[in-house]
């Protein structure tokens, strides 16, 4: 059972003993009638032959409150698309299956370039954007749902959890973030455990209680892949083409939305994916590659909200992120001893100081070129630039699954 203490400053959800999953979706069918709700899917051909999306599907099959499903394939030829549509073919409700590297999204894409919008290269950034843009397009739901299909442990109550904050008239909020415990016999969450909170930390020693800082310290777990909001929020937000995506969609809400209809939920007792490798020797890939996208996206939008990041400053900022993790180490050694969990503590350390080379390098590159912004145009800077494209798009969704 979780505790109730209320995080930061926004509104947290626990999760009580055993949630009544028949009354929750009960009441989600109801909210469904007056708030449509979409579910996005992003996924890769790899994660169709991996076990855990069955486990995803067969639980979808029973949730009777979804609208629409949207599948947003990347990394995908024609004759995995073509395997694709078949296999998410079994699901009840009206399901969409977007090619995000096919030729016709291809000419749309093109054209967008053509207008000076940037969209970035094949991921899940620009496949979530996408689909969000289609869901626009029909002018149907008025909520969106979100989560990875690598979840291992995947229940209908996750999905229930995660979109009752938004579709529920009553508590109305406008985004709402999922949160779990990431442990099995050892803790995982690497990134958000030994690099992200430590970071934001180490900003707030240097910098003060900036709010923006405050507001990503009240999050649980900032890189959870799973979350809701309205379709109003879809449309302005802005999304990278990085692997800085959570952490700018967070500061994206931040900006576009008021701190009071923001909120995150407990979404279950535990939760397992798939695990990133290190790759600590190349910054290209792996989670040295995340942890400089999510450092650089951290650095931009702390100068966005005026804060000075001097070379000094940055400098600094590695050695207060080092000494921050070695203490937070010790604090999830100590856990894990009380808990008897396995904690490999050199491993750990390895993981800090590869994250201390990644903020070094992270550091560099956003003096280099602080004007560098990965993110993807709002869906409104699009329509006023072509007021046709969401037909355009539409059009072409509905041919390729026909």
């Amino acid at each position: 059972m979780a505790d109730f203490y209320q995080t930061g400053v926004i509104s947290t959800f626990h999760r009580f003993g055993s949630p009544d999953l028949g009354m929750m979706e009960s009441k989600l069918a109801e909210f469904n009638r007056h708030r449509p709700i979409a579910l996005v899917l992003p996924s890769t051909y790899a994660e169709l032959e991996a076990p855990a999306i069955k486990q995803i599907i067969k639980e979808i099959k029973e949730a009777p409150y979804i609208h629409e499903i949207v599948v947003t394939m990347g990394r995908t030829n024609q004759e995995q698309f073509k395997k694709a549509k078949e296999f998410f073919s079994s699901l009840p409700r009206r399901t969409r299956v977007i090619w995000n590297t096919g030729p016709a999204i291809g000419k749309l894409y093109k054209l967008l370039e053509e207008n000076g919008l940037f969209v970035g290269e094949d991921g899940k950034g620009r496949s979530c954007w996408t689909a969000y843009g289609y869901i626009l397009s029909r002018e149907e739901s008025k909520v969106i749902a979100l989560h990875d299909c690598d979840i291992v442990n995947y229940s209908r109550e996750i999905l229930g959890r995660l979109c009752y904050p938004v579709a529920s008239p009553s508590i109305d909020y406008a985004f709402c973030k999922g949160y779990y415990a990431r442990v099995t016999d050892r803790m995982h969450g690497r990134v958000t455990r030994l690099f992200v909170t430590p970071i934001v930390r180490s900003l707030e020693k240097l910098l003060g209680p900036l709010p923006l800082l405050t507001y990503l310290d009240s999050f649980r777990y900032p890189l959870a892949g799973e979350f809701s909001m309205t379709v109003d929020l879809a449309r302005i937000n802005r999304i990278p083409g990085d692997w800085g995506i959570e952490v700018e969609t967070l500061a994206e809400v931040y900006r576009n939305c008021s701190l009071k209809r923001i909120c995150q939920i407990e979404l279950c007792e535990t939760y397992e994916h798939k695990h990133q490798p290190l790759s600590a020797e190349d910054p290209r890939t792996g989670l040295m590659k995340m942890s400089i996208d999510i450092a650089k996206a951290i650095f931009r939008n702390l100068a966005i909200e005026g804060a000075a990041l001097s070379e000094s400053l940055l400098n600094t900022l590695v050695v207060t992120y080092l000494r921050t993790a070695q203490d937070t180490i010790k604090r999830y050694n100590d856990d894990a001893a009380i808990n008897s969990l396995f904690f490999d503590r050199h491993q750990e350390t390895k993981m800090v100081e590869a994250f201390t080379r990644a903020i070094q390098i992270a550091g560099k590159e956003f003096q280099e070129d602080p004007f560098y912004s990965p993110l993807i145009p709002n869906w409104n800077r699009v329509t006023s630039a072509i007021p046709d494209f969401l037909e355009k798009l539409q059009e072409v969704v509905e041919e390729e699954n026909s």
